[in-house]
């Protein structure tokens, strides 16, 4: 019987479906779903970023995962605090808290199954598929919200204190103002500073970038807890490898602010163990490469960490840092 052959590649590269097939199996369907976390890089053809965000969009869909996007066009890609106010801005927080607090409700013996996470009450409707008072499931539940989420190591302590007044916040009555909402703002950057959340909720750092890095942990540990398989991170870095600045409206990066970006991912991969359930791809382009202008080459240390040690002329492994697509 007639085979159809494979489309032809370049050497060196792999063919996008065929490399997304292999992450699905060998990475988010087991390691990342399992608590794991990768850092890989991607250089992509022209055009190819598009395909890329709906294949992870779907990839993401399907297995349970939150997918976030990240551009160094958009955000100062060198600048932590960015990065996590960008993640931030793509997660639904109320959600979050409602899911965990089904969760604990779970775990207390209640029966959750058919109770909407987006329900307007998350306690009354566990309290309607209990036949329980209100009041009774939010006192039997306060103290496992304290236990678990308040005083919960794995998380930094403003974070984890942002947590569980955001899970309180859902207990709302009639016609009562949502409380959360200055924490979310806080979250999100829309809000400067702390100071609409230091005194009413006892929060005391402010996201910045000495601290980004510990929240943004904390924010990827919380997701996970909150039943999601994990988290998809794609960051499109390609914009810093521009040389010349084309004053077309986009962030355009110095050679110093190029340095400082290679740092921060140089320490993504070193603190990859603090990152749960965690799949960072970071897509760039063929710039990317070069060992002078604004590749890798500017800053060793990120390139003796993503290199190829050992590499076939035409084979290509797909579970090396750094791949070339086709």
């Amino acid at each position: 019987m007639d085979t159809v052959p494979e489309p032809a590649t370049a050497p060196n590269t792999i063919l996008v479906d065929k490399w997304l097939g292999f992450v699905r199996d060998e990475y988010l369907s087991t390691f990342i779903r399992e608590g794991g976390a990768s850092v890989k890089f991607v250089v992509t053809p022209e055009g190819q970023k598009g395909y890329l965000t709906a294949a992870f969009t779907d990839l993401c869909r399907e297995l349970g995962y939150l997918f976030v996007e990240l551009d160094a066009a958009q955000e100062r890609a060198y600048m932590p605090q960015d990065i996590f106010f960008r993640l931030a801005r793509q997660v639904d927080w109320r959600l979050l808290a409602r899911r965990v607090i089904l969760r604990l409700a779970e775990g207390s013996g209640l029966r959750v199954d058919g109770v909407d996470p987006a329900a307007g009450n998350i306690y009354g409707a566990i309290a309607a598929a209990n036949g329980l008072e209100l009041n009774t499931v939010y006192r039997d539940l306060r103290p496992r919200i304290e236990a678990d989420v308040a005083r919960n190591p794995s998380m930094s302590r403003d974070f984890r204190v942002a947590m569980d007044q955001l899970c309180v916040s859902e207990n709302l009555g009639d016609g009562q103002d949502y409380l959360g909402e200055p924490l979310v703002e806080w979250l999100t950057g829309i809000r400067g500073g702390i100071g609409g959340v230091r005194r009413k909720f006892l929060i005391y750092t402010a996201i910045n970038r000495t601290t980004a890095r510990y929240f943004l942990e904390s924010a990827l540990y919380w997701i996970h807890y909150a039943g999601y398989s994990g988290t998809v991170a794609l960051f499109d870095n390609s914009r810093v490898t521009v040389n010349r600045n084309p004053r077309d409206g986009l962030r355009y990066y110095t050679r110093a602010m190029t340095v400082e970006h290679y740092e921060l991912l140089r320490e993504f991969i070193d603190g990859v163990d603090r990152l749960t359930s965690t799949l960072l791809v970071v897509a760039t382009n063929q710039d990317f490469l070069d060992e002078g202008a604004r590749g890798y080459g500017i800053y060793p240390a990120l390139r003796t960490r993503v290199m190829d040690d050992v590499r076939d002329r035409n084979l290509v492994n797909p579970a090396a840092s750094l791949v070339r697509l086709s």
